[in-house]
């Protein structure tokens, strides 16, 4: 560019302004190795001085260095140097080229519109260039195109070769705990004998319990260590061991790594326009994954079968989640309920009855989502989990007994597993204060500051040593009593019962519902009159069984209908207090378990439709004091002698004592003879002959 134009574009209003030089490179690495970039671009300083503005005018951005130019978000310098030249601080802003300023179009552009409203120039190695102009803005524009292509195309061909390597499972990746690079580069398992156990555990206790907290419970239960290796800062690479935490369990059990497979391409991230970075979990099918690439502690399948028992165990699994793991709360069918009208997986909720929990078996999703009413509820009392429970005795029975040694071999097999594992980390504890004993006795005894601090070190160990057998110790006397001579024989006395073993108050819940979930698929449960309970098993085989429904609170506290037969009968012969009194000697209770009484008896009487004694002796055709003195010609006192003489046939009609008559036969002479002098007492006496008047 000749001087004149530099004349035109350079006016004197530029160079009262200051002048901006803005120097990037992409990565540190090219920062330390790659300093003759750096010096082009600071010898752009001498070209700002060619162009006319004073040394003392010229402000170099260096503040990006080792930051890539694909955004401006974490660019402090480039957002500084827009800042400036916005308020038109800035004649002009110096690039060794376009990719130095900006690898974005939208920061690149961004750039050219504030410099083009400012009148601040833009030069670079190739010349000068005013934003305001059209031509050299379309100029510049091609340029930051070609230089957001080249961006494009370098990171196409690192990705290409990065591609071309995991698929040949060449790729070097950062490897999990347990696993490390042999020195051909080969990936083999840590010859570290602890760090396999630890994992070997894993895997077992998860494969044995089926759930990732009950993993981490065992082993801060038995008191045992986790490995990891520290990724970063000094100590990086070095083994640590810590507590072992579900988060932890969850990624070792996720990682294929451990199954001898290759991946890669599991996540994916993004940058926002905010420069904040997003990573999401990308599906198996687009991952690389090459399997049996290496050795693993468990094979692919079993890596599989890990990842369905997890996807089971998620508490909102989809819209109709599976059944989870085995809990400890008492509901035998807890995950294997489906309910029998809608299809729906359903769900368990306790209560307390008599300090007693109970469960109910509800399904309540259409419930909650469209504030309907519950679909089928199934009490708990309705003797659901005793029929499955009876059904399960008569199908495990004949195998009761390889049943309870294969338990008693597995509990063996857990307290080894733990106590090898306990004595690797009081033998790693003795290596340690060996290895600070050595050191102590290598130190020359003269030099006393380094002496006392290894001699430090040492009894640090030492203590450490001590720790971790005390541990050992108390870990190891616990588990022995677990496992007693007296527990072993307990087992083998079960094993020729397994009806005991089930009803064992000591056998928790959760083992109760492992055995069923061994047998069961689902159990379909529907209630009509009675409850219907349709039970598919592992092999295909069904079976259904129908119950009695459970009774309603009000139904509970209903006299037993046998009890109110009872009553019918005895109301033909007796009264009100009489049929208490003969229910109570008969060992009889109401429906609330209390004895009856006469008030009981009317209540009942008169809820159920009886007719009372009054009325069953009216039925007979009895008559009442009042109609058969009518009847007789008499007055009432007299029909009350005849009775208490015996002359009538009366029943007592309740327990006011009042009585009905049985009508007397026509023609009794006894009647006759009694109404003949009642007549005769009635006569008039006669006056005698000759008396005065």
């Amino acid at each position: 560019m000749n001087a004149q134009t530099i004349a035109q574009k350079a006016s004197a209003e530029h160079l009262q302004r200051a002048a901006y030089l803005y120097v990037r490179q992409s990565t540190l690495r090219q920062v330390h190795s790659n300093t003759e970039s750096a010096e082009r671009q600071y010898a752009l300083r001498q070209r700002t001085i060619a162009l006319g503005w004073p040394a003392d005018q010229i402000v170099v951005i260096d503040s990006d260095q080792g930051q890539s130019g694909a955004s401006s978000a974490e660019r402090e310098g480039f957002q500084r140097l827009v800042a400036d030249v916005g308020l038109g601080k800035a004649g002009i802003v110096l690039g060794l080229e376009v990719s130095r300023l900006a690898r974005n179009n939208a920061d690149w552009h961004r750039l050219l519109e504030i410099c083009a409203l400012s009148g601040t120039l833009i030069c670079d190695e190739d010349g000068l260039y005013d934003p305001a102009d059209f031509n050299d803005r379309l100029l510049l524009g091609l340029k930051g195109t070609m230089s957001e292509a080249e961006l494009h195309f370098i990171r196409a061909r690192l990705q290409g070769g990065i591609l071309s390597k995991a698929r040949r499972g060449e790729l070097p990746l950062p490897l999990p705990v347990g696993l490390v690079y042999d020195p051909a580069g080969r990936v083999v398992l840590d010859p570290d004998a602890a760090v396999q156990q630890a994992l070997g555990h894993l895997f077992a206790t998860f494969e044995r319990s089926g759930s990732a907290r009950a993993v981490a419970q065992a082993f801060n239960r038995d008191g045992l260590l986790f490995p990891a290796r520290v990724r970063s800062g000094e100590r990086k690479g070095e083994l640590t061991w810590s507590p072992l935490t579900h988060w932890r369990v969850l990624r070792t059990l996720h990682n294929p790594r451990f199954a001898g497979a290759f991946a890669y391409g599991q996540r994916r991230t993004r940058k926002g326009a905010e420069g904040k970075t997003t990573t999401r979990q990308v599906p198996r099918e687009q991952w690389t994954l090459i399997k049996d690439a290496h050795p693993g502690y468990i094979s692919f399948e079993q890596y599989e079968h890990n990842l369905k028992t997890l996807a089971a165990n998620a508490t909102a699994h989809g819209t109709d989640r599976a059944g989870g793991p085995a809990r400890e709360g008492p509901a035998l069918l807890q995950g294997l309920a489906i309910c029998g009208r809608c299809g729906r997986r359903m769900t368990v909720r306790y209560h307390a009855r008599n300090g007693v929990r109970v469960p109910d078996y509800q399904c309540v999703r259409e419930n909650i989502q469209a504030a309907t009413g519950r679909c089928l509820v199934i009490p708990g009392a309705a003797g659901v989990d005793e029929a499955i429970g009876k059904l399960l005795l008569d199908t495990v029975t004949p195998l009761a007994l390889e049943v309870a040694l294969g338990v008693q071999a597995e509990l063996e097999a857990r307290a080894e597993e733990a106590d090898r594992l306990r004595r690797t980390h009081v033998e790693r504890a003795r290596h340690h204060a060996e290895l600070a004993r050595r050191r102590y006795l290598a130190v020359d005894p003269d030099n006393r500051l380094v002496a006392d601090t290894l001699e430090a070190d040492w009894n640090e160990a030492l203590r450490a040593l001590r720790a971790a057998h005390d541990e050992y110790e108390r870990q190891a006397a616990a588990a022995g009593a677990a496992l007693s001579e007296e527990r072993k024989q307990r087992i083998r006395q079960l094993a020729s019962d397994f009806p005991a073993l089930w009803t064992d108050p000591a056998t928790p819940p959760r083992e109760r519902k492992r055995i069923a979930r061994l047998l069961i698929e689902d159990v379909t449960l529907n209630k009509t009159d009675r409850i219907h309970l349709h039970v598919r098993f592992r092999g295909g085989q069904t079976k259904t069984i129908t119950i009695p429904r459970a009774l309603n609170a009000w139904e509970a506290r209903q006299t037993p209908p046998d009890t109110l037969a009872e009553i019918d009968r005895l109301l033909d012969e007796h009264t009100d207090a009489e049929v208490a009194a003969k229910l109570n000697e008969a060992g009889r209770r109401s429906g609330t378990n209390q004895p009856f009484t006469r008030t009981m008896i009317i209540k009942l009487r008169r809820s159920n439709g009886l007719p009372s004694r009054h009325e069953r002796l009216r039925a007979r055709g009895m008559l009442t004091q009042q109609e058969i003195a009518t009847r007789l010609g008499v007055r009432p006192k007299t029909i009350h002698a005849w009775r208490r003489a015996g002359l009538l046939a009366a029943h007592r009609a309740n327990d006011k004592n009042d009585w009905l008559y049985q009508p007397p036969t026509p023609g009794d002479p006894r009647l006759r003879k009694q109404q003949g002098r009642r007549l005769s007492d009635q006569q008039p006496a006669r006056s005698t002959p000759g008396g005065a008047m």
